[in-house]
């Protein structure tokens, strides 16, 4: 099995040798950038299967890359952004971000964030039992890794993909932000708004494939999200 390859990006040499080598030891391959446009160029060249990518870059910043990469590709993005207002932490999820990590940060916690996010965005078994789950005109595949609303194909990230299919999975249900961080395998302290972003996302996703139906995810005032099935099944 190869590797899975991690593309670093930030203008801190010392930030990307210590990442590096955390990676490295854990049987990463890893590339690097200094810059929005080398990291561009590496990402279109070598096609990594994660990108950790700062928030503040020379010549193309971190968000910019973030956009010109979603629009090309799925993979998932763990953006590092100095900035402490919540407000700057979560635009990148706006953009299509999977994920944010605060510097200074551990190099450990950064590691382990990488598993969780590459875990997420392998997909399943086809042979899986629960592989593909429907309702609304919602199809989702888990072993295809592939959704559709109403015959049109979404284009998720890793993180949509897996809240989407909880979601559907328990049609009629509240969810709790808490339990999707559990089905995502977060387990860190104020990430639950980080939730909220990417439901934003899936939303605006699915009006976007069907826009004469309402959306299918609804808001449980304190408490979470519930997917509900229209009464009249379109």
């Amino acid at each position: 099995m190869s590797k899975a390859k991690i593309l670093v990006v930030d203008d801190e040499p010392k930030i990307v040798s210590t990442v590096r080598a955390y990676l490295e030891r854990d049987g990463y391959e890893v590339l690097t950038a200094g810059n929005g446009k080398t990291a561009l160029d590496v990402f279109r060249r070598d096609k990594p299967d994660l990108i950790v990518l700062d928030l503040m870059l020379p010549e193309i910043d971190g968000l910019e890359v973030c956009q010109t990469v979603r629009r090309a590709s799925d993979v998932p993005i763990i953006m590092l952004t100095a900035r402490q207002e919540d407000a700057d932490k979560l635009v990148g999820l706006e953009i299509g971000a999977d994920d944010y990590v605060t510097k200074p940060f551990s190099p450990r916690e950064l590691v382990a964030r990488v598993k969780v996010i590459l875990r997420r965005a392998k997909p399943g078994p086809a042979s899986a039992p629960s592989a593909r789950i429907e309702a609304g005109g919602i199809v989702v595949d888990e072993g295809r890794f592939e959704a559709t609303c109403h015959g049109q194909p979404l284009p998720l990230t890793a993180t949509e993909f897996k809240i989407l299919a909880a979601l559907v999975r328990n049609a009629g249900l509240v969810l709790s932000r808490g339990k999707l961080l559990d089905i995502l395998g977060e387990n860190y302290e104020g990430y639950e708004r980080t939730i909220d972003v990417h439901v934003k996302n899936l939303r605006r996703k699915l009006r976007e494939a069907n826009i004469k139906s309402p959306c299918n995810i609804t808001t449980v005032q304190g408490v979470g999200y519930k997917f509900q099935e229209p009464e009249n099944g379109n």
